[in-house]
């Protein structure tokens, strides 16, 4: 073979590599992609290469009854407002991201669960006494992570001369809060514990839940069957007590528990 249609043959050898989804020498043939938070600390956080939280831990159990090990999950970070053309567009098999279940979102994606039942809640500094909900948020400094609902819930429906903060992240909103910034911050229940639980016990959660957030699954639109055994895992992992347990040390130091009326919830109540 001459030189150059060796060359030609490398090129478009190379090619192949850059426009396969397997790739060529990191191959993704054989595993299974999941999409997670990588900066949700309790829920799903990437710390030093490696990945923790409630949200990986439930994933984790799914891959394993799915038949993946460890070594075979390509975990892929997925922010909000991309979840759902990250799907759409095959970048991975599931989404395990404090995805909440929704009838828009369901328009273009399916879920399988819930596998949790979250609430919006208020963060507070450890020694306030003051806020024990959000109606007691009128002439205080509340933060909220950019695009979420709960701080205008609360300013529409219970407390009108709240003030408002935004930050990029609720990690920042957390910082504000510890430094004296804002009163209280505002997001889902078990976002707040893992922020608690990573302040070393100088924040707490109040525990006066205002909405109901059902955690699912996300899978591309229409595919029943993965929905099917993705809610068996589920099931499976309340019922051995792993669910219980994944709880508990992803919100160790805080006094969180979940809504007990909602919680654990029927995955297959959605089927």
């Amino acid at each position: 073979m001459n030189k150059p249609l060796k060359r030609v043959i490398a090129a478009l050898s190379a090619l192949v590599c850059v426009v396969s989804l397997a790739g060529c020498g990191t191959s993704e043939a054989g595993k299974i992609r999941i999409g997670i938070k990588f900066d949700q600390p309790g829920l799903g956080f990437k710390k030093s290469g490696k990945y923790e939280g409630f949200d990986v831990d439930v994933a984790r159990y799914i891959a394993k009854k799915l038949g993946y090990s460890e070594e075979r999950i390509v975990w892929k970070e997925a922010p909000s407002k991309q979840r759902e053309a990250m799907l759409q567009n095959g970048d991975v098999d599931m989404i395990v991201a404090s995805y909440s279940i929704t009838d828009s979102r369901k328009k273009v994606v399916s879920f399988a669960g819930p596998y949790l039942v979250a609430g919006q809640d208020l963060l507070v500094r450890k020694d306030e006494t003051s806020i024990n909900g959000p109606e007691d948020l009128n002439g205080k400094r509340l933060c909220s992570m950019t695009g979420t609902t709960s701080a205008v819930t609360i300013k529409e429906k219970y407390s009108k001369e709240v003030q408002l903060m935004e930050q990029p992240g609720m990690a920042e909103c957390a910082t504000a809060l510890l430094s004296g910034i804002v009163d209280a911050a505002t997001t889902d229940d078990i976002i707040l514990a893992g922020l608690a639980s990573a302040s070393r016990a100088r924040l707490r959660v109040v525990g006066s839940p205002f909405t109901e957030e059902r955690y699912g699954v996300g899978i591309k639109h229409g595919d029943t069957e993965l929905a099917a055994k993705i809610n068996a895992a589920i099931k499976d992992m309340i019922a051995d007590g792993t669910w219980k347990k994944a709880i508990e040390e992803n919100t160790k130091g805080t006094d969180f528990e979940p809504d007990s009326d909602s919680n654990p919830p029927d995955p297959t109540e959605g089927e």
